[in-house]
Protein backbone atom coordinates (compact mmCIF):
# COMPACT_ATOMS: atom_id res chain seq x y z
CA UNK A 1 0.00 0.00 0.00
CA UNK A 2 1.46 3.16 -1.04
CA UNK A 3 1.22 6.16 1.92
CA UNK A 4 0.88 9.78 0.29
CA UNK A 5 2.07 12.84 2.41
CA UNK A 6 -0.29 14.94 3.17
CA UNK A 7 0.59 18.71 3.26
CA UNK A 8 -0.46 20.94 6.68
CA UNK A 9 -3.76 22.35 4.47
CA UNK A 10 -5.20 18.79 3.72
CA UNK A 11 -4.66 17.28 7.56
CA UNK A 12 -6.64 20.61 8.33
CA UNK A 13 -9.35 19.57 5.79
CA UNK A 14 -9.52 15.90 7.26
CA UNK A 15 -9.93 17.06 10.58
CA UNK A 16 -12.29 19.22 9.74
CA UNK A 17 -14.21 16.54 8.10
CA UNK A 18 -14.08 14.28 10.35
CA UNK A 19 -15.73 17.20 13.23
CA UNK A 20 -18.60 17.64 10.61
CA UNK A 21 -19.46 13.80 10.62
CA UNK A 22 -18.75 13.23 14.03
CA UNK A 23 -21.17 16.30 14.52
CA UNK A 24 -23.71 15.01 12.01
CA UNK A 25 -24.20 11.72 13.94
CA UNK A 26 -24.45 13.95 17.38
CA UNK A 27 -27.48 15.86 15.83
CA UNK A 28 -29.47 12.89 14.18
CA UNK A 29 -29.52 10.82 17.28
CA UNK A 30 -30.61 13.83 18.68
CA UNK A 31 -33.25 14.35 16.35
CA UNK A 32 -33.70 10.36 16.33
CA UNK A 33 -33.63 10.49 12.20
CA UNK A 34 -32.05 8.41 9.56
CA UNK A 35 -28.47 8.83 7.95
CA UNK A 36 -28.95 8.21 3.92
CA UNK A 37 -25.71 6.36 2.81
CA UNK A 38 -24.55 4.93 -0.15
CA UNK A 39 -23.63 1.18 0.05
CA UNK A 40 -22.48 -1.18 -2.76
CA UNK A 41 -24.02 1.77 -5.22
CA UNK A 42 -27.75 1.56 -3.58
CA UNK A 43 -29.14 4.35 -1.23
CA UNK A 44 -29.38 3.16 2.04
CA UNK A 45 -31.24 4.79 5.42
CA UNK A 46 -30.12 3.66 8.70
CA UNK A 47 -30.92 4.76 11.86
CA UNK A 48 -27.30 6.32 13.68
CA UNK A 49 -26.88 4.33 16.92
Amino acid sequence: MKTYKRTENQQKIIQGMNKVYDDLLIYKKRLNSELVVLKDDKIVRIKPQ
